[in-house]
């Protein structure tokens, strides 16, 4: 058998490179530093960060985010099973160059250089939990997490999933306030989700393709606080009183049908994930300059009194570029915004409150 050759060797370095954490790799000058480990004729692309890659909306998020063209290299972190889920999404042939993070001690080099970043690590909702209940176990997590971006990456744009995202926007706003790294603009609430759901369920009681549907859904992230504007649907259409509240009480409850029926195995990560995809793509499109990329976020706002609201937002260069007004809404929609910004209002002044006491 014939010895291989010094480039063969590089080559299998170069693919092993792939998988090795950071703090495996060899000394300076080897053929396993991870700056040069990349898919020979690999698209150009952002550079995406998944925070909480090894969980049950990390794995498909990470998944489909390995499928975007958009995408050249993407980094997984999670403080357990990263390296297998690394492992496994890298072997998929599409553009994105893979690497794990395995654990705090390497969050800062799964952060570096990142333009994207997407955060649904925490524990997911059980039965019988309220997103409020997540707050004790979340809050710490966000804020850890967002220490990080704000040494690492101060200039990256911020997706944020982990619930309840009423009050982790806060959160991750009040981090990036004592850093002095804080832009508005980069820090956006994933509310995609709550848009998912409005225009399957819209779609069935018209009969309609989902996929023709776009229903806004303003406010925030939980309960009451999801107002989906149905008054504004495209294509123009009209409901009864009857389908109004049947349709926007399970949008309202869409997560807890999810978690119900999962009898404690979990809540929604698979449409969750595709609808982190779908925002983080609409994202990715607004850095590379694309014109008209309209998608609803939970962002700091002055759409009303409070600081931070869902609405629709135009996605640039510099990240939600612009905040929509709400628009004319109907006399179903003016009571339910009522409602809907009392809970807000706490919600907000809890993640607040957690930084600054």
């Amino acid at each position: 058998m014939q010895p291989l050759s010094a480039e063969v060797h590089q080559r299998i370095a170069r693919i092993s490179a792939h998988l090795n954490p950071p703090n495996l790799q060899m000394g300076e000058g080897s053929v396993l530093e991870r700056s040069s480990c990349r898919a020979k004729g690999g698209a150009p692309g952002f550079k995406v960060a998944i925070l909480g890659a090894a969980g049950g909306i990390g794995q498909p998020l990470a998944m489909l985010m390995k499928m975007n063209p958009l995408v050249s290299v993407l980094h997984l972190y999670d403080v357990v099973n990263a390296p297998g889920v690394t492992a496994d999404i890298s072997h998929m042939d599409t553009g994105a160059v893979v690497r794990g993070f395995l654990g705090q001690s390497e969050l800062e080099a799964a952060l570096t250089g990142m333009d994207l970043v997407i955060i649904p690590a925490g524990i997911p909702r059980k039965p019988g939990m309220t997103r409020d209940d997540l707050f004790k176990n979340n809050a710490g997590i966000v804020r850890t997490l967002c220490e990080g971006i704000a040494k690492c990456c101060p200039n990256a744009i911020v997706n944020l999933i982990s619930n309840p995202v009423n009050s982790t926007v806060p959160i991750a706003a009040e981090v990036f306030k004592k850093a002095g790294t804080y832009d508005p603009k980069k820090l956006l609430g994933v509310t995609s989700l709550d848009v998912v759901r409005a225009n399957t369920f819209v779609a069935e009681v018209l009969g309609l393709d989902p996929r023709e549907v776009d229903v806004p859904v303003v406010g925030g992230h939980a309960g009451v606080t999801i107002l989906p504007l149905l008054s504004q649907v495209k294509p123009p259409c009209s409901f009864t009183q009857e389908e109004t509240e049947y349709l926007t009480k399970r949008i309202q409850d869409g997560g807890t049908e999810v978690v119900e029926a999962k009898k404690g195995a979990g809540s929604a990560t698979l449409s969750m994930a595709y609808a982190a995809v779908k925002f983080a793509d609409a994202c990715l499109k607004g850095l590379r300059g694309d014109a008209g990329v309209v998608a609803c976020a939970f962002v700091a706002s002055q759409v009303t009194e409070l600081p931070f609201f869902a609405s629709k937002v135009r996605l640039g260069r510099t990240g939600a570029e612009e905040v929509y007004q709400l628009g004319p809404l109907n006399e179903y929609e003016r009571i339910g915004l009522v409602k809907a910004k009392k809970e807000l209002a706490e919600s907000i002044q809890k993640g607040v409150s957690f930084i600054r006491n």
